[in-house]
């Protein structure tokens, strides 16, 4: 059985640049879904075809999810790039993860045999980084709703002991969502990794079928978690903005 490593490995370094196996699957992540974008775009005709059926659905389906929190076309249509990258990276990401050849395809380095590719959500740099992008870029968003000085008066204000408590709760509760959101689909997606392996090994051929589908749904499911929160921080903090 192959050893399960709680840290992605590392496959080789530039200077003091490394790249992980799970930042080489993100590489590889990034690569097809530009060469996705360039060819969907190419194939778009007034008269769809299935491709662009499947994509437009899509899209609309998201629209409509959005436009029902944040209460209007108008505000979906504006914030809809960030929510749907989010979505479709970290979805990419997650199936990615369970393709035939991760986890299974191995290099030696050091001595040592490690897998060329890993899932990049089981690797909690990834997930940090975009639970960070994710915090810092919706308060950018509240700002320009709502002005700088209204926003971060939610944070820092001194109006009475009262309200500056409710300011350092605030910040408390942005640092808990970084938490929350990067644990959350790091945990889901390595112990769906774990999960996989050790089935894969007690039971190999078609054993593993019926929980390679539940992960699948898991990864699915990960990404729209994720994707919604950020929604919800959107529609909240553009709230007060979007009244006057």
């Amino acid at each position: 059985m192959e050893e399960i490593s709680l840290k992605a490995q590392e496959l080789f370094s530039f200077g003091n640049f490394t790249v992980t196996n799970s930042f080489f699957l993100t590489l590889a992540v990034c690569v097809f879904l530009l060469a996705f974008a360039i060819l969907l775009n190419r194939k778009i005709k007034i008269i769809p075809g299935r491709l662009q059926c499947a994509a437009e659905m899509g899209v609309e389906s998201l629209l409509n999810l959005m436009s029902s929190t944040l209460g209007n076309v108008e505000k979906a249509r504006k914030y809809f790039p960030l929510v749907a990258t989010i979505f479709i990276f970290i979805l990419s990401c997650n199936w990615f993860g369970l393709l035939p050849g991760v986890g299974s395809a191995w290099i030696e380095n050091g001595g040592k045999e490690i897998p060329l590719f890993r899932s990049p959500a089981a690797d909690l740099n990834f997930t940090l980084a975009f639970a960070v992008i994710s915090v810092l870029v919706t308060n950018i968003i509240g700002m320009a709703a709502t002005g700088v000085l209204n926003h971060l008066g939610k944070y820092f204000n001194f109006k009475g002991p009262i309200e500056f408590f409710v300011g350092i709760l605030e910040i408390v509760s942005e640092i808990a969502k970084i938490v929350s959101l990067s644990f959350r689909l790091f945990g889901n997606v390595f112990a769906g990794e774990v999960l996989l392996t050790i089935v894969s090994f007690l039971a190999p051929y078609f054993i593993p079928l019926p929980f390679m589908f539940l992960e699948i749904f898991v990864g699915m499911i990960q990404a729209l978690i994720f994707s919604m929160i950020t929604l919800v921080s959107i529609s909240l903090f553009t709230a007060e903005g979007g009244h006057h």
